[in-house]
């Protein structure tokens, strides 16, 4: 047992990483409070399934300029320094919309613009994020094990946040839940001044000026087979299944809320009552996020735990094909029950593709390429997943929610079977 647990959690010996772990972990739970919680928010104040696509969208729209400046900045400059200026632009987003929400003033164009805030915030802070994960455990011999606990830990959150925002909404209101993450974001702030001797590959702050360096980082990413590979199949993912979630409040409320019915009566008004609810539509919803949460953690801490020798191609395989297969799945169904079960192995799937993309990325990234081939990823997964927002949007009041998901995920799975058995280089990749 010991053995299992120091080589699942062995990054957790270097401070820097146990204190970003700890910081990131209670930061990362009010994150989802306030996407569940905004969700519910945006659904009451439009009932249309486009806003909350164009939710999304709206944070697609900075993405590309600020992704590509903040993967520069974070091969330049301290990694920290760019994480802790973006967490600070994050907590003002979220006190702001907290005070909206709470004074009654709040209306959609306000969601819309704090939402443009943070996708700004967001495509500075993720490259450097996740190209500081090297430093923070010094070096690639943990490399693996802390994308994997990273993994772990965003997921955690993602099982613990939607839980008790659907407690926190349908007990308080939307703005508790948004002032809670404000405050959460303390958490990362302080941990992020605390980190000491963090390496940095120092590039000369002048060199590239005239744009070659910030062109060099997408001319490696797209240059290279095995990073070009990854990128796409990650990317067709955000675009066509990711945007599952987007919807997940259409499926809460309109498709599952009947057969959820006795579920929601037992947490409300019957004997097990855990809450007094002022809004229980909002219990369906984090009950399905924390089944994809609670999955998710538990392939986090597989991948986290893979040995070296660990064929990380092949897991790579089959979650890029069974996250859209169990998408496919999901969408017929209309047992609550059922798809609780389903978006578990949704979760588990969605790890086993997207943290061992990112691993395999990674390592085969020279060090000072890092921060600019982090911002491609990044870009064109988050572009790609706010653009999928969108169309999952527009199509779901089209065409209804279940052929949205349904639809997309069939045509990712068909990409997905193309790349594994046309590629059989990465299928291989240790």
């Amino acid at each position: 047992m010991r053995w299992f647990l120091n080589r699942t959690f062995r990054a957790l010996h270097h401070r820097n990483y146990r204190l970003w772990f700890v910081g990131q972990s209670v930061s990362l739970i009010g994150t989802w409070m306030q996407s569940v919680a905004q969700q519910v928010l945006v659904y009451r104040l439009t009932g249309s399934a486009t806003a909350l696509g164009m939710v999304n969208f709206m944070a697609l729209i900075p993405l590309v300029p600020f992704s590509f400046w903040g993967g520069a900045v974070a091969d330049r400059w301290p990694k920290r320094r760019v994480v802790l200026m973006a967490q600070v632009v994050m907590m003002i987003q979220a006190f702001a919309l907290a005070g909206l929400t709470w004074s009654g003033q709040v209306r959609i164009g306000h969601v819309y613009a704090l939402a443009f805030i943070l996708g700004a915030a967001n495509a500075v802070d993720m490259p450097a994020r996740q190209a500081m994960t090297v430093e923070l455990v010094e070096g690639k011999e943990d490399l693996t094990n802390a994308i994997g606990l990273n993994s772990a830990m965003f997921n955690l959150a993602r099982a613990v946040g939607p839980a008790l925002a659907g407690g926190v909404v349908a007990t308080a209101g939307e703005a508790v839940a948004f002032f809670i993450n404000a405050l959460t974001f303390l958490a990362v702030i302080a941990s992020l001044l605390a980190m000491r001797n963090l390496s940095h590959h120092h590039v000369d702050p002048t060199d590239g000026q005239d744009g070659t360096y910030l062109w060099q980082g997408l001319r490696f990413a797209l240059g290279q087979e095995i990073p070009r590979l990854l990128i796409a199949l990650v990317a067709l993912s955000a675009l066509l299944s990711m945007p599952y979630s987007t919807l997940m409040p259409v499926f809460a409320q309109d498709i599952l809320l009947n057969d959820a019915r006795p579920v929601v009566a037992a947490l409300c008004e019957g004997p097990l009552e855990a809450f007094s609810c002022r809004a229980p539509e909002a219990l369906p919803l984090g009950l399905l996020l924390t089944a994809v949460g609670v999955g998710a953690v538990l392939a986090a801490l597989t991948v986290s735990s893979f040995p070296s020798r660990t064929r990380h191609g092949a897991w790579l395989t089959l979650g890029s094909l069974g996250f859209p297969a169990t998408l496919i799945a999901f969408s017929f169904s209309r047992s609550f029950l059922l798809s609780l079960g389903l978006m578990f192995l949704v979760g588990w799937f969605f790890v086993l593709q997207n943290a061992l993309a990112n691993t395999l990325l990674q390592l085969h990234t020279p060090d000072a390429f890092r921060g600019r081939v982090m911002a491609v990823y990044s870009m064109t997964v988050q572009g790609m997943m706010r653009i999928g927002g969108l169309q999952a949007g527009l199509m779901a009041d089209w065409l209804g929610a279940p052929l949205a998901i349904g639809g997309g995920a069939f045509v990712s799975l068909i990409f997905s079977g193309l790349v594994a058995f046309r590629r059989p280089t990465l299928r291989s990749l240790g």
